[in-house]
């Protein structure tokens, strides 16, 4: 039997080795980070929930025409993925007004934006993953120009995708950060996840603006019935998710 080889550490995840060089395996933790693991703590079930989710969403988003690194679930918590050099941006999607962009803008939480806005972000921990400008993501050759405007027009097919299968769910997505990896051949593959820990959803049955959270915000701010939140999108999502 193939040992397990341990290729990375994150703070939701870890990758391993298989026994085929070009796929891996990638355990989802029930641990929890947030404002770059200067919070911790752990949400039961997190990391079989998140898994579900993700796996669901890369067949919904796969049957669309988007290519990404899923390839299946052989486990509650385990994906097997094409392994994939990680570009270093993390691609933030919004559709409304909320977390970092009010903040920074002044703008109301809960504005409905004139169009997406899709903003990239250095995956540094060391630097706080700051937002990039155009030029500041040239200068430091995180990606080329061709490749951002590539992630730029991927995202916001991706968006409409997941609005739509959202929109199914009764649930409103807000924004959503994605990942995104060259496989050997060089083809731009989706990466990471989706999930209640990368998008910002909304319970359209509910006005309360605490109580209508269904992600990782419940955890962000002590909101309670984190668990809860996220087994609920599950069952919306599982529900709605095309047939594998």
């Amino acid at each position: 039997m193939f040992a397990r080889q341990k290729l990375y550490e994150g703070k939701a995840k870890i990758i391993y080795a298989t026994d085929d060089p070009e796929i891996l395996l990638a355990h989802f933790k029930d641990d929890a980070t947030a404002f770059n693991a200067q919070k911790r703590g752990q949400i039961a079930g997190k990391g079989e929930m998140n898994c579900a989710i993700s796996s669901h969403l890369f067949q919904h988003l796969e049957s669309a025409g988007i290519a990404t690194h899923w390839i299946d679930r052989p486990a509650p918590n385990e994906l097997r993925v094409r392994s994939v050099q990680i570009i270093p941006l993390e691609v933030v999607v919004r559709n409304i007004a909320a977390g970092s962009l009010c903040q920074q803008t002044g703008l109301e939480l809960g504005t409905v934006l004139p169009h997406p806005l899709v903003d990239f972000y250095y995956k540094n921990d060391a630097l706080g993953d700051p937002l990039l400008t155009r030029d500041r993501l040239l200068l430091l050759q995180l990606a080329t120009s061709e490749q951002v405007d590539q992630l730029q027009t991927l995202a916001l097919q991706i968006n409409q995708i997941l609005s739509a299968f959202f929109q199914e769910c009764n649930i409103t997505l807000v924004d959503f950060k994605l990942e995104f990896g060259l496989a050997n051949q060089g083809q731009l593959l989706l990466a990471d996840e989706i999930s209640p820990d990368t998008c910002r959803l909304w319970n359209q049955s509910e006005t309360d603006p605490n109580l209508r959270i269904l992600d990782k915000d419940r955890f962000r701010r002590d909101l309670g019935n984190i668990e809860a939140a996220y087994h609920e999108v599950m069952e919306r999502v599982l529900a709605h998710a095309p047939q594998s």
